[in-house]
């Protein structure tokens, strides 16, 4: 097996989609994902949400309030990236940020009673984003290093809104 030159330098495939023009159509999908939720949560998914059991209605609700934290972090996550891609922040100052951005927000999935109930729509929604979501996880480890590490309880923070909102306030600053 050939060793690589200790000059050499591991090109992270990642990395280049992240920081390249290749880095718009995971964009674009990612803000599409954000608004076609947001259509869904607020029209046909209201009416159909009302039409569901009390237990379907209530993970409905569970899972909604999931799907909308992981649609944010994801695009908190891309909306930093582009400020890196275009120069509004450096590498360092998206790697700084990104650590309050959590890419591990699960899905009860169809183990969980009333999950049949819940509308297709809804569903699709859920499955696009959890796939969306472990690309961004993926494409985070490789550029960033290692496994998000997970934060104990105690330590997280008291108010990820507020975290969220200094976030996208951070990656739209110009200074």
């Amino acid at each position: 097996m050939n060793e690589p030159s200790k000059g050499a330098k591991t090109i992270k495939l990642a990395e280049r989609r992240v920081f390249s023009q290749s880095f718009k159509p995971l964009y674009q999908e990612g803000m599409g994902l954000v608004e076609q939720a947001a259509e869904y949560l607020d029209g046909k998914g209201r009416a159909e949400a009302k039409k569901l059991s009390r237990l379907a209605a209530t993970l409905y609700a569970a899972e909604s309030m999931r799907l909308t934290t992981r649609l944010m972090q994801v695009a908190s996550w891309l909306l930093l990236q582009r400020a890196a891609n275009s120069g509004e922040m450096t590498r360092d100052q998206v790697a700084s940020e990104k650590s309050k951005v959590r890419l591990d927000t699960a899905s009860a999935h169809d183990e969980a009673a009333g999950w049949a109930e819940l509308p297709k729509d809804f569903l699709d929604l859920v499955t696009r984003s959890l796939r969306l979501q472990a690309l961004v996880r993926r494409m985070d480890e490789e550029i960033y290093g290692g496994a998000m590490v997970d934060t104990p309880p105690a330590a997280r923070r008291v108010n990820p809104v507020s975290d969220q909102i200094t976030l996208l306030n951070t990656a739209f600053a110009r200074g």
